[in-house]
């Protein structure tokens, strides 16, 4: 069967004047325009493509790439609003809609906002919603501590950002334990620091324990060197500047510039730390 908003892998069927027509295994049928259509696409070979409904809600194929799938949520921005809802552009020829009854407050043309994309039973359409928290479950988790993760920055909080977790949980990363600057809508590698009760999940963007310094390590000799081999950010600098300077806490610093000392890469002294010539 057809996947409608995903990746399918069809089998040319035969050239038309519109087009390609593919097929899959269980003989369902679908054009590729002749504008998305290359010279290297033959009948009965495979070719990979994305399948939505057009403005005529027949399914059509492109090998276009939308700037999201099926069950999955991204950052994308209103070009129009109209009596039914609003349309967002996701990269595809025709807009996403997103009807009234999927919207947090009225949607206004320019401006941004997560949404998920789903298929609506009733309609058989693709449609986008910006009411997240419905389509996250924590109930079932499939993740666990120390995981790496995908997230998206979904909201501001009084404790810091929830965010979304590979696309199907919800999780925290706390206000004192981010040293980078986030926006609603970034996408990162992130880390299950804890699962707390009722699943609740804790996401740090940094490893855990021994693990996290060697890639901190290295931003530290990245700034030494940019700065003529002198940093000035010692143990007794306040954890604010060395977040401001470094995007990581003073816990972490400590520990990286522990290891490049012991590998005799720095030398540390009181007013900073000081890179050792390889010379």
């Amino acid at each position: 069967m057809l996947f409608i908003g995903k990746y399918n892998t069809l089998t040319v069927l035969r050239r038309t004047s519109v087009g390609l027509f593919l097929g899959d295994v269980e003989g369902e049928e679908v054009l590729l325009p002749n504008k998305y259509v290359t010279d290297d696409m033959e009948v009965d070979e495979d070719v990979r493509v994305f399948v939505y409904k057009d403005s005529e809600d027949r399914p059509v194929a492109t090998t276009e790439t939308p700037k999201v799938v099926r069950n999955e949520f991204a950052y994308l921005q209103v070009k129009d609003v109209n009596e039914y809802g609003a349309f967002l552009d996701w990269g595809l020829e025709k807009d996403l809609f997103v009807p009234f009854r999927e919207q947090n407050g009225e949607m206004r043309v320019g401006e941004w906002y997560l949404v998920y994309l789903y298929l609506d039973r009733k309609t058989n359409r693709l449609s986008a919603s910006a009411k997240i928290g419905k389509f996250l479950d924590n109930s079932r988790l499939i993740v666990d501590e120390g995981d790496e993760v995908d997230i998206i920055i979904w909201e501001r909080t009084d404790l810091g950002y929830n965010v979304i977790v590979n696309h199907f949980h919800k999780g925290l990363i706390y206000e004192n334990e981010l040293f980078r600057q986030v926006n609603i809508g970034d996408q990162m590698k992130a880390y299950v620091k804890r699962v707390r009760e009722e699943n609740k999940l804790d996401i740090s963007l940094e490893k855990q324990g021994y693990e996290s310094v060697e890639p901190n390590a290295q931003r530290i000799l990245d700034v030494l060197k940019k700065e003529g081999g002198f940093l000035n950010l010692s143990d007794n600098s306040s954890p604010e500047e060395i977040k401001r300077r470094l995007e990581m806490s003073k816990k972490t610093f400590k520990k990286a510039i522990g290891g490049l000392y012991k590998q005799g890469m720095i030398q540390i002294q009181d007013q900073g730390i000081r890179l050792i010539s390889e010379d």
